[in-house]
């Protein structure tokens, strides 16, 4: 016969079971722990009243969260569920089950705390000396929002169905008039159907506020992007030279016809993914560290370009601890690139290296190994910029970007699985990327801290 372990289910165990035997001493689940131990957490515990019913602590709560989102379990019904059937999720919850809603309301309740706790992981890597800031590279993702593109209304289509159902409403008081006169149509009540025609007029008459609301909002950015162009060229005819390229067109004001607004999360925006498609997304920023990969200033737009987005990442690398140490470089691709980001990095004393164009895909090998050109000899901050892009140096400085924050994306997206924003709303989508973030930095940190 053959020599087998004895499986038996029906023993009990002569010792009560400890749960530091449940897993591996270099458990991500461990250092989960470990790190939400040493965070000051008194900022979401003094919320709790101490009345009622006992509370789950805020550690417990904290620590299944930033597990699921490490590990791709975002649902509060999957982390629930996982107290039960995973041994990683059992021991952070301490053999413990926290229902759905208790995980669900922690989380939005304390969506805006989660920034504070992300500096805090931050400084604690300091402490364990994972991190000095340096070079950050920057870049931005599209995740998908908790909303279907297909429930997205534009502004002709809400004009033509306004038409269709003040027609309606007309027909149906006029029939309602005629009422005596003529027998009514059986099975039709005539003033509800006016009363359900004029909540959905209501309802249109709302979201075409909305859409002209952006509209305005975009005409008053592009009339004043239109004015910037217009005196650059007028400095260069006072100058004697000419302006280059075609004349610039002057905006129009009002919505167009394609303007959308979302009938399930309105501040979500229909942006162009990869693939050549357009989902319903929110544009999720990270800036990166290139040593060690670890996010050190993360938020949310709107936006569906990158170019208005160097400005806030600028003021979360200054407002980081001083113990982080200081920004020197910041590395993004040609979506960030404009006159006005190189000056603002030169204004927060970092160096910029944003690509003026797209890098060609099979560059010639005597371009790679060409000496240098000599620096020019010109104040202007964009030649000199566009000067150390093209030095040997330069690119190898710029090569860093790729290869630091597009892993980071990748395996957020397709290893942790965070394709779709759970929440819905700007302000909270902003606090679930920043847990999202935290929860990757947690998990790089358990690796960076591994020995080698």
């Amino acid at each position: 016969m053959g020599n087998f372990v004895i499986a038996d289910r029906e023993t009990d165990y002569l010792f009560p079971p400890s749960m530091q035997d449940w897993l591996p001493e270099d458990h991500l689940a461990r250092f989960v722990v470990e790190v939400v131990d040493q965070l000051d957490l008194s900022e979401l515990t003094r919320q709790y009243a101490g009345r009622g019913s006992q509370a789950h602590h805020p550690a417990v709560l904290l620590s299944l969260l930033i597990y699921g989102y490490a590990t791709g379990v975002f649902s509060s019904r999957k982390i629930e569920r996982a107290t039960y059937d995973s041994i990683a999720f059992r021991y952070l919850a301490a053999n413990t089950h926290p229902d759905h809603d208790t995980i669900a309301t922690f989380r939005r309740r304390f969506l805006p705390q989660f920034e504070a706790l992300f500096l805090q992981v931050l400084l604690l890597a300091r402490e364990m000396k994972l991190i000095k800031l340096g070079r950050i590279a920057l870049d931005g993702t599209k995740v998908k929002a908790n909303a279907s593109k297909r429930k997205a209304l534009s502004y002709a289509h809400a004009k033509k169905i306004e038409a269709q159902l003040q027609a309606e409403v007309s027909a149906l008081a006029a029939q309602a008039e005629a009422a005596d006169q003529t027998p009514a149509v059986e099975g039709l009540d005539v003033p509800a159907e006016i009363a359900r025609r004029e909540t959905r007029l209501a309802a249109l008459a709302d979201a075409k506020r909305k859409i002209e609301a952006r509209a305005q909002e975009r005409f008053e950015q592009e009339q004043a992007e239109y004015e910037q162009k217009q005196a650059r060229r007028q400095a260069q005819r006072d100058s004697g030279k000419k302006p280059r390229g075609r004349e610039p067109k002057a905006p129009l004001p009002g919505p167009r016809e394609t303007d959308q607004v979302n009938l399930t999360d309105e501040e979500s925006r229909i942006m162009p993914v990869s693939g050549g498609s357009f989902e319903q997304c929110y544009n999720a920023q990270a800036g990166v560290d290139t040593e060690t990969m670890l996010i050190v200033s993360a938020h949310t737009t709107q936006a569906t370009n990158d170019k208005q987005e160097v400005a806030p990442t600028l003021a979360r690398l200054g407002a980081l601890p001083d113990d982080l140490g200081t920004a020197t470089d910041l590395l993004a691709d040609t979506g960030y690139f404009s006159r006005a980001n190189v000056q603002a990095c030169l204004g927060s004393d970092i160096r910029p290296s944003l690509a003026v164009a797209r890098d060609q895909h099979h560059p010639c090998v005597f371009d790679l190994i060409a000496t240098d050109e000599p620096v020019p000899v010109t104040d202007d901050p964009v030649a000199l910029m566009k000067h150390q892009l093209a030095t040997q140096s330069g690119r190898a400085l710029y090569a860093l970007r790729k290869q630091t924050v597009e892993p980071v994306f990748g395996i957020i997206k397709h290893i942790m699985g965070l394709r779709q924003f759970s929440l819905r709303g700007l302000d909270k989508v902003s606090g679930e990327w920043t847990l999202a973030t935290l929860a990757w930095n947690v998990k790089r940190m358990n690796v960076l801290r591994a020995p080698v």
